[in-house]
């Protein structure tokens, strides 16, 4: 019987695919991808031609998912794929294993590239209880999101565009405290790959006196357990 195979992509370094993960794109028929342009690339560097790639986006997938998965009980194996990283990790991915795993598809999903684990480790945090929490809300139900991490004892991790990590660290102030913990990951296996370690106080004006520029992750202490003490806010390549 034909599978959905769930296929991970480098977060940045091209090199951080698996050649498990690099056979199965280049021997299954059809690749949906969030961004075909972004997945072209990748498949031009790996030497990947002639391959049908098919728009798959949280903008589309809810009317496609049922007509995917009608394929692969036809008999035909897909492969998901997202711009960086894991389907399904704060990308689209979920809708789709589950409805094929509800009309009794097989699903197999490939081990590779996501950032939140390399931020998490980079962090010094302890890991071996952490909750994921991924991209806070944009604006409504934002504070309240926060609001009920206030006494979480695991690490949190959580993704953050440019244009939010300040407002994002200064909301972590106000309801985690000031002294509180926290490491910021961002640009994660690229070139200007960089970490800044801290209080969320002093982390904050790191980033409020420079521009933030690229992806990150936050990695945030838990109550009562904060991990490896910094005393000095640290920044610099990792």
């Amino acid at each position: 019987m034909a599978k959905l195979f769930i296929v991970p992509t480098p977060v940045g370094n091209l090199e951080d695919i698996t050649l498990r993960a690099i056979r199965i794109l280049k021997e299954k028929p059809v690749i949906l991808a969030e961004d075909t342009r972004t997945t072209h690339f990748l498949l031009k560097h790996l030497g990947i031609e002639e391959k049908k790639v098919i728009s798959h986006h949280k903008f589309n997938e809810h009317k496609t998912v049922n007509l995917v998965s009608e394929h692969i009980l036809a008999g035909e194996d897909i492969v998901l794929v997202s711009d960086a990283g894991t389907p399904g990790i704060s990308d689209p991915g979920f809708l789709l294993v589950r409805t094929c795993i509800e009309k009794g598809i097989e699903v197999e999903t490939l081990p590779g590239a996501t950032a939140f684990l390399p931020a998490l480790v980079n962090s010094g945090f302890p890991t071996d209880r952490f909750c994921f929490e991924g991209f806070l809300p944009q604006k409504k139900g934002r504070q309240k999101r926060v609001e009920a991490l206030r006494d979480e004892e695991r690490t949190m991790i959580f993704y953050e565009s440019p244009y939010r990590v300040v407002k994002a660290l200064q909301l972590f102030g106000e309801v985690f405290g000031p002294n509180r913990q926290v490491s910021v990951s961002r640009e994660i296996s690229k070139l200007f790959e960089e970490t800044v370690r801290g209080t969320i106080e002093e982390v904050t004006s790191v980033f409020t006196d420079k521009e933030p520029k690229g992806e990150f992750v936050i990695v945030v202490a838990g109550k009562n357990k904060p991990g490896k003490e910094f005393k000095n806010c640290e920044q610099g390549s990792e």
